[in-house]
């Protein structure tokens, strides 16, 4: 646990730093981004060894060879260790993501491989995301993914299912209101997928990847069904739901 000696040394002589949403300091050189870079690499590492309770900021101040309030200085709190390491892997997953559907317009496809690369990007921290998910199911908690804290990695996401959208064939089909909203629904769709994924003990979590490939190509459908007239009153319906009970409970910035 935490101490009052660990947060009074975070607070001896270190200087003023601008903050990510959440706590976290803002590197402002490359020596600084190597050391923050350092402290969430050990981070990891001690999680996975020791479990997430049982590891402290000062443990991982010591096994990083940096002081307390180093630490501090970059990450304001042991759970906004959890929130860089959110950032990091859906930055790399965006990226890697953006890299494999560029070949293709088709918007199932698209959207496979955007959840794929998600399961892949993240496969190396499978064995103790049921340690976080305890945490991240409190919907009070800031490592909740639908937090105000969690905003940064959750705008990088659904930025990443706009492109899924607007880079396919679809996008100019339909609706433009609901144009506006699929990211939103898409990344609730990755966050199924998530939950899935975290209780999956499978071989490299097939079950997981099984479950993509069949319900991915079931969403498409439904979407690209949208587009006919027929079904234009349920699409006003469900974008009213959406509206009204989905995306006001999703956090958008960190309450000051």
């Amino acid at each position: 646990m935490e101490n009052a000696s660990d947060r009074n040394d975070a607070a001896t002589g270190l200087p003023g730093s601008a903050e990510l949403a959440g706590g976290r300091a803002q590197p402002k050189t490359d020596k600084s981004e190597a050391t923050r870079a350092l402290i969430l690499e050990t981070a990891m590492r001690l999680f996975q060894e020791r479990g997430y309770e049982k590891t402290t900021m000062r443990a991982i101040a010591a096994e990083a060879g940096v002081s307390v309030g180093n630490a501090y200085y970059y990450f304001s709190a042991k759970e906004f260790l959890i929130q860089g390491f959110y950032d990091r892997m859906t930055y790399d997953h965006a990226a890697d993501a953006r890299a494999r559907m560029a070949h293709t317009r088709d918007f199932a496809e698209r959207l496979g491989i955007a959840i794929e690369s998600w399961i892949d990007t993240a496969a190396p921290y499978h064995e103790f995301s049921a340690q976080f998910f305890r945490t991240a199911a409190d919907p009070n908690s800031a490592l909740s993914p639908f937090s105000n804290e969690s905003h940064p990695a959750r705008a990088t996401a659904v930025e990443l299912f706009r492109d899924v959208l607007q880079g396919s064939e679809l996008a100019p089909k339909l609706d433009a209101e609901l144009v506006e909203l699929l990211p939103d629904v898409l990344w609730l769709h990755l966050m199924i997928v998530v939950l899935y994924w975290v209780f999956d003990r499978t071989p490299d979590t097939e079950r997981t990847r099984e479950f993509v490939r069949r319900s991915t190509p079931l969403v498409a459908r439904l979407i690209n069904l949208s587009r006919y007239r027929v079904f234009r009153p349920l699409v006003r319906d469900a974008k009213g739901l959406i509206q009204d009970f989905v995306l006001p409970s999703i956090g958008k910035a960190v309450v000051k």
